[in-house]
């Protein structure tokens, strides 16, 4: 005949983990989140300032019959480059920018503001509708796509 374990099965072990850190640890996070909730709600910036322009350009963005995007010096009207193929983070950014100036009732007519800053920062700037996007936080192969436009000559008539 087989054995029978007749043994009493242990009780669960208590708890280990003692109070006071569970409760200090929740005191943390609560006062963690009330102070960013306070400082979002405050309306402070909490953005470091600009530096200085170094170099400023206006841009217009105009999509050809092609697929490609003809990049146009605002002030002389001219064209000097084009968006061809994928592009993406261009493509991208720009996209983004004109999704707000479609919810705000906006067309293409309004420059946009491309800014060198001393600090080595490039901003994309969009006066017409307050938007902005700091280039150089998506890594310098990125920015570099938009800081060649800063210096680009216009293309030959075709």
């Amino acid at each position: 005949m087989p054995a029978v374990n007749t043994a009493v099965p242990a009780a669960p072990a208590a708890d280990t983990m003692p109070r006071g850190p569970l409760m200090a640890i929740g005191a943390l996070l609560l006062v963690t989140l009330v102070g960013v909730a306070a400082v979002r709600l405050s309306g402070a910036d909490i953005r470091e300032p600009d530096a200085a322009a170094v170099a400023t350009r206006s841009l217009r963005f105009e999509d050809r019959p092609d697929g490609s995007v003809a990049v146009l010096d605002a002030v002389s009207g001219r064209q000097f480059h084009a968006i061809q193929g994928e592009a993406g983070f261009l493509r991208g950014a720009l996209r983004a920018m004109a999704r707000e100036r479609r919810k705000q009732g906006l067309g293409s007519a309004p420059a946009f503001e491309l800014i060198a800053r001393a600090d080595g920062r490039l901003t994309l700037s969009d006066p017409a509708t307050g938007e902005r996007v700091d280039l150089e936080s998506f890594g310098p192969t990125n920015a570099g796509a938009f800081a060649q436009l800063l210096t680009a000559r216009p293309v030959a008539a075709r």
